[in-house]
């Protein structure tokens, strides 16, 4: 039997325990990286960069 699992998924998990075990080292940063790098390929992508620039945006204005 093959079972595929989705890097995203992977990488996701992975990322999710080493926030959770408060990992760090170059290990951590590593998975951290790469769940961003397949995350950058999903249609997750979108959201994700509207979010953040709002976000950014509303930082920006406090300061004014």
């Amino acid at each position: 039997m093959i079972l595929n699992i989705s890097a995203v998924l992977l990488f996701g998990t992975a990322s999710i325990f080493a926030v959770k075990t408060k990992s760090t080292g170059g290990g951590a940063a590593l998975v951290l990286f790469l769940f961003g790098f397949f995350t950058a390929g999903t249609g997750a992508y979108e959201p994700i960069h509207n979010l953040v620039q709002a976000s950014a945006d509303a930082l920006s204005a406090l300061g004014n």
